[in-house]
């Protein structure tokens, strides 16, 4: 594949925007500059299944729908099965419950859709595990680690952590195994009130081994949203001639 297309597709932009009027503009702005558009939680209650047709209309993008599932295993693979209808590529399941709940992946195998496993959010930092319960002395690369093994063998396709993880989970889980990498600010971005613990620039996600890297903030804050996008794809695109 040609070396800027294959930066393109690991480009994903978080449409964390309020409605659809707001989605739409950004859609159709960088409809031919990235490779995924991320519907998460804000958008998606907000506006329904229907903001997915906002993507399919303008643009060629793929969609990864970002519901973080967490529920019992027969509602998450329910979920799984009507989130494949729309078209979505990437959907995130919670891998905090184990094997039995991401096993529901390999049932929608065929379908068009890959699961992700979440492993950690990047927002945590490891001085706050002991806080919500792990026992004393746990380091957070383990914890992630642990999750992205249990998430390989219960059938997901990858798994959503941080580009301090990325490097480890392909060495254990192999380079077939996606990693996907959100937490991304690019040393020339100003984000105000920034709740990322554990972060990284484009080019060390896409080095440390990142399939895909999810930016949201650095694109949608800038004057110009497509420019700081082609520069984040010039920052793939070396990272991948290395």
């Amino acid at each position: 594949m040609n070396l800027s297309i294959l930066a393109k597709n690991s480009l994903i932009f978080a449409l964390d925007v309020p409605n659809r009027k707001e989605a739409e503009r950004y859609v159709r702005l960088l409809a031919d500059t990235v490779g995924c558009f991320k519907i998460g939680l804000e958008l998606f209650i907000k506006e329904g299944p229907d903001v997915l047709k906002i993507v399919k209309q303008h643009s060629s993008a793929s969609i990864f729908l970002d519901l973080k599932l967490h529920d019992i295993p027969a509602t998450v693979h329910s979920a799984l099965r009507s989130a494949a209808t729309h078209g979505v590529r990437f959907i995130t399941v919670h891998g905090s419950d184990g094997g039995q709940i991401l096993q529901t992946a390999t049932e929608v195998k065929g379908l068009g859709l890959e699961v992700l496993a979440i492993t950690v959010l990047t927002s945590i930092s490891e001085s706050e595990l002991g806080g919500l319960g792990y026992k004393e002395g746990l380091s957070l690369r383990q914890l992630v680690l642990d999750r992205a093994n249990i998430a390989k063998k219960s059938g997901c396709a990858g798994v959503v952590c941080s580009g301090e993880e990325v490097a480890l989970i392909k060495q254990q889980c192999s380079n077939d195994f996606k990693a996907v990498v959100p937490g991304i600010r690019p040393i020339w971005a100003d984000i105000k009130k920034d709740d990322q613990s554990r972060i990284v620039t484009p080019r060390e996600a896409i080095s440390n081994g990142a399939d895909l890297i999810v930016v949201g903030r650095p694109i949608r804050d800038a004057k110009e949203p497509s420019v700081a996008a082609l520069k984040i794809i010039e920052e793939i695109e070396s990272a991948l001639s290395v």
